[in-house]
């Protein structure tokens, strides 16, 4: 193991992209947003992405020259083309345009479509809680859940992602999955030869499973596995919010991230910004959002939603991370190679 800064990871990814051919500005986002989540103590979807979409990169999978555009827009509404190039260019590119269609309109709503995978959404909206704005993300992605009493996949893991800014101190930051666990939690005990809990995914003839491999042939439990209903609900929500309506491939469309040859997934993404100042006014909103804060804080025990990640992330900026020596390696090799 070894411990390495934040900047001298980020170099490493951004090298091992462009030889991979990424374009600079589409290795540099790509970089700073796998380590950021590297720093935050989420690991698969952090350095563990870097073969997969270098592999991608050179399979043909991803193209490296793109670069995303605007395309439809009216009033508060756009799209964003990203291209069939990975996500982060044209994520950030959506949120800067629904920051600025936020002022004008008091909400926006932004969609990315012939896209890849996004790494962690809520992260694409920090800026618009930097901005002070209230920020919504979602995004689908290759399928990998039944819908609601079926068995083969239809919706992907969907994420879906909230930031709240407040008046002093961290945004309230959400981001979960709508599968019971992110599935790049499925890929890492896949790769490192570990099993999985029960519930957590289904063999391809939909059988419970705890093989983490045969789970990545099969499919993914929603949210809620007991009663697994609400969460395929809440996954086909998200599909058509980022499809149908924007112009994105359905999960179904798109060959699986976990496999080197396949099409380009053009799967969507989607933001929402709103401006508190068009609605309650911003500061009924930030002296709302402390009485609940405070609330929640009665009880011992509440942790606030992204205070872990944000700890992790200074104490990484500070003082680096940890690295294991093969993944150290791999990185160097390719960033070399």
């Amino acid at each position: 193991m070894a411990n390495i800064s934040l900047v001298e990871l980020r170099s490493l990814v951004d090298a091992a992209l462009q030889r991979a051919g990424a374009n600079p500005a589409m290795a540099a986002s790509t970089a700073a947003a796998l380590v950021l989540a590297e720093a935050q103590g989420i690991g698969s979807h952090g350095l563990s992405r870097v073969a997969q979409y270098a592999t991608h990169l050179r399979n043909g999978r991803v193209n490296g020259e793109a670069q995303p555009r605007l395309g439809h827009a009216k009033g508060g509404a756009a799209v964003i083309d990203a291209g069939e190039g990975l996500a982060f260019p044209a994520c950030a590119m959506a949120v800067a345009e629904g920051v600025a269609r936020a002022r004008e309109h008091g909400v926006a709503f932004v969609g990315v479509v012939r896209s890849h995978h996004a790494g962690v959404i809520v992260d694409h909206l920090r800026v618009a809680a930097q901005a002070g704005m209230v920020g919504l993300g979602f995004a689908n992605s290759p399928a990998a859940m039944p819908a609601a009493g079926g068995r083969h996949a239809v919706f992907g893991t969907n994420p879906v992602a909230a930031v709240f800014p407040r008046r002093s101190g961290d945004a309230l930051m959400i981001d979960l999955s709508l599968s019971e666990v992110a599935r790049g939690k499925v890929m890492v005990a896949a790769k490192e030869g570990k099993p999985i809990p029960l519930g957590w995914a289904l063999d391809r003839d939909g059988q419970p499973t705890t093989d983490a491999k045969v789970a990545l042939e099969g499919s993914m439990l929603p949210i809620g596995a007991v009663s697994s209903t609400k969460g395929a609900m809440l996954a086909l929500v998200v599909e058509l919010l980022v499809t149908a309506l924007i112009g994105a491939n359905f999960g179904f469309e798109a060959s699986s991230f976990f496999v080197d040859e396949g099409n380009r997934p053009g799967i969507g993404q989607a933001f929402v910004i709103v401006d508190p100042g068009a609605l309650a006014g911003r500061e009924h909103y930030l002296d709302r959002l402390e009485v609940l804060v405070r609330e929640m804080l009665a009880d011992e025990g509440v942790r606030l939603p992204g205070a872990r990640r944000e700890a992790l992330r200074r104490r990484a900026e500070a003082e680096g991370v940890t690295v294991a020596d093969a993944m150290l390696a791999s990185l160097r090799a390719a960033a070399e190679a």
